[in-house]
């Protein structure tokens, strides 16, 4: 009998947190079997089948939108370069013109709390901000599909634009870091939703060094990594706990849809905020 709370195919009393990688069954946290990708249950662990893999199935486990995002980013830092004098520390006019800051937003300059998220201050920022998008990315796309993991990162950026302008609206900000850190905080709501403890990972870890990293070095956006984060995580709990309590996967479209209309009523705060400074 279907229930509204997604159940183990093997314990009938116990939550699914995942499903297998091979014979798609919900699973609990005493039934997976870690796998070069993803989890298995321990039947298909032990009889060693081979999943089919066929071309549609290739393409929807292709992190495509972390590599659309990785590819914009990269485009605006070299339309940025014939006006950039120093390209390990600055931006130029491109730059200067996404960059957010709050009286220009309130002036009307609209599209800041969004533009800021892809534009970087050189070649080392952009590669650092790079390199840890791809990994969440291919870590976390997969599993909610392109149109969660796109309202994600989105939820992400705006909500760390937003504690920028709230904190401090009249520093120039840039950097897809704010976006970066909300994917670090959904891993970690991710991991834990599957009984996997996210200080035995990389990911705790990586999250308590960026953020000593972003309260001791002057000139880190510190509303813009606690704010990413912060939406970051409030996101995972939509997709990843609330979205299977409704009997689904975590990229469902109920839970999209609500991260979706977070993310705009982030960006909407960003505008109120900006002309009304608090």
């Amino acid at each position: 009998m279907a229930t509204s709370i997604q159940t183990c195919y093997q314990h009938a009393d116990r939550r699914a947190g995942v499903r297998c990688q091979r014979c798609d069954r919900p699973i609990c946290p005493a039934c997976m079997r870690q796998a070069s990708v993803g989890f298995h249950c321990p039947v298909c662990a032990r009889s060693g089948r081979q999943r089919v893999v066929t071309g549609r199935s290739l393409a929807r486990s292709r992190p495509v939108v972390t590599l659309a995002l990785i590819a914009v980013n990269v485009a605006v830092l070299v339309a940025d370069l014939p006006t950039n004098e120093n390209l390990m520390n600055g931006v130029g006019e491109v730059g200067a013109d996404g960059a957010l800051y709050g009286p220009y937003v309130a002036a009307g300059d609209w599209w800041r709390p969004i533009t800021a998220g892809f534009v970087h201050s050189g070649v080392i920022h952009l590669g650092f901000n790079m390199f840890l998008l791809y990994q969440l990315g291919r870590l976390l796309e997969p599993a909610i599909r392109w149109w969660g993991f796109l309202a994600l990162y989105l939820m992400s950026l705006l909500g760390g634009s937003l504690l920028v302008l709230v904190l401090d609206p009249g520093s120039p900000t840039v950097g897809a870091s704010g976006a970066v850190f909300g994917l670090m905080g959904a891993a970690f709501v991710a991991l834990r939703s599957r009984g996997i403890d996210p200080f035995s990972t990389g990911i705790g870890p990586l999250i308590v060094i960026n953020l000593l990293l972003t309260f001791s070095v002057r000139g880190i956006s510190v509303g813009g990594h606690v704010g990413g984060l912060v939406a970051g995580a409030l996101g995972a709990v939509l997709l990843w706990e609330w979205g299977p309590r409704l009997g689904g996967r975590p990229g469902r479209v109920v839970p999209v849809v609500v991260c979706a209309a977070l993310a705009a009523a982030f960006y909407a705060g960003c505008l109120v905020v900006a002309e009304n400074p608090i």
